[in-house]
């Protein structure tokens, strides 16, 4: 087999993009300090102010989603998130004297330490894009499997990352005569397996299937071989779920057991007792905090809604327990006089007042009473009505499962994935809440909170 070509995992781009906006900032500071009468930052002796910079620019990229990789791939959709990361970090840090140099008495500084901090992101994001996002760095994969999947796996694979390049597939079933049309997505025969894999670089095999009986023993050969070379191949679930971050229920059959070994935390009691007091500390400060916008909400709700100014549901909680959730109303008075139906996008029951208090999530404060009763937490998949519950149930697979953890106000499936309205939405946002319950986590939950910012920040509440 010849050598691999180089290939960045999503990780590893992630972890390669933090590392060097903080490399690039030090030597563009490092230089400015170096060229000019620059004094107000300085690396050399000064670790306490470069922690604290490098802190304020990875906490804000990720709210302003400055390490999305969809977004880093192209220079006109990260800049943007590069203008907004680098005058808050900067602004922010120019505000807390307390952890950062004393400001300088030439203004002028403030304007070199910007612009270096912003011309070091730009130059290196365009370096990024045009070495480590450019096809050379393009990860070569051969998919072995049926070809009734075929086309939704690649087009799963293309929209979670760009740099996954599928470069043709062989039908498992090798006595089949069943073909597919996927855009000029060729077809290799089973017995020019390692041939491809040598001439066509490829970096790894993938085995899409339900059932791996149907295998034929030639491939199976093939692979063995492959395999005893030190050759990577991987199951088509296990690579979904690492690039998407969702757990593909739609190709889970009776070992449903191998895709479910729950975190740990679900039952970590110093786990579940911390969230469980931020759950109240947060919710605490949430209702304090609405107390002084409540007048703006209720004149709001007059003019707007022209109904009550709560609005109560029944949804199902952990263990299927229903229980009733508290919003500000955001739809007309009798919305759902015809029996209960999808919210839509657009939906023509939503008022305009009631949009934007759904664009921005002030709709949900009331929720922080749920959550003080215990029966929601911060975060969680979002509770849904027994009625959409009782039909979801019939068509989803596992759809019960997100019962097992207490409902939350935001989750991993509401910064992820776009509104709910249909049964293919459920099923994506299924998949996500499957995925926070796998790897629940305090690191998932501070990146989900940081995610959250940034639902509110550009409006993307529904």
């Amino acid at each position: 087999m010849t050598k691999n070509s180089i290939h960045f995992e999503i990780s590893e781009r992630k972890v390669l993009l933090r590392l060097f906006d903080i490399l690039f900032i030090g030597a563009a500071l490092y230089g400015v300090e170096t060229l000019f009468a620059f004094d107000y930052f300085t690396i050399v002796g000064h670790w306490e102010s470069t922690v604290v910079l490098s802190v304020y620019i990875w906490g804000f990229g990720t709210v302003f989603e400055l390490y999305d990789l969809k977004k880093s791939s192209r220079i006109e959709t990260v800049f943007p998130s590069i203008i907004l990361t680098a005058s808050v970090s900067v602004l922010v840090f120019l505000l807390t004297p307390y952890f950062t140099p004393v400001l300088p008495s030439n203004r002028l500084q403030i304007l070199y330490f910007y612009l270096a901090i912003l011309g070091a992101l730009v130059v290196w994001r365009i370096v990024y894009i045009t070495f480590i996002s450019s096809p050379r760095f393009y990860k070569r994969v051969l998919l072995i499997g049926e070809t009734s999947t075929i086309e939704n796996i690649v087009e799963a694979f293309k929209a979670a990352d760009p740099n996954y390049s599928i470069i043709g597939f062989v039908n498992c079933k090798g006595g089949s005569k069943d073909s597919v049309s996927y855009k000029g997505l060729p077809e290799f025969a089973p017995e020019k397996i390692e041939t491809i894999v040598a001439t066509e670089g490829i970096s790894e095999i993938v085995i899409a299937t339900y059932n791996s009986e149907v295998i034929t023993p030639d491939i199976y050969a093939h692979l063995l071989r492959l395999l005893e070379q030190g050759f990577p191949i991987r199951e088509y679930t296990q690579v979904y779920e690492d690039m998407t971050y969702r757990v593909p229920v739609q190709y889970v059959g009776k070992d449903f057991y191998k895709y479910f070994p729950f975190s740990r935390s679900n039952t970590n009691t110093f786990y579940l007792s911390y969230k469980r007091l931020m759950d109240v500390v947060l919710s605490c400060l949430g209702l304090l905090s609405s107390l002084f916008f409540l007048p703006i909400i209720f004149l709001g709700n007059i003019l707007g809604n022209r109904g009550t100014l709560f609005y109560k549901q029944e949804r199902v909680g952990q263990h299927g327990k229903v229980f009733t959730i508290f919003k500000f109303r955001t739809m007309v008075k009798n919305a759902e006089e015809n029996g209960a139906a999808w919210a839509q996008k657009n939906d023509a029951r939503v008022t305009r007042f009631g949009a934007f208090l759904r664009a921005t999530r002030i709709d949900e404060i009331p929720q922080f009473i749920n959550i003080l009763k215990g029966e929601m937490s911060f975060i969680g998949p979002r509770p849904e009505r027994p009625v959409f519950v009782k039909e979801l149930s019939k068509v989803i697979p596992f759809y019960q499962t997100r019962h097992v953890i207490k409902p939350g106000l935001t989750g991993w499936s509401q910064v992820n994935a776009r509104y709910g309205s249909s049964i293919d939405d459920s099923l994506v946002k299924l998949q996500y809440d499957l995925y926070y319950i796998k790897h629940r986590s305090f690191l998932l939950d501070i990146n989900i909170s940081l995610k959250t910012f940034s639902t509110v920040i550009f409006f993307r509440g529904q």
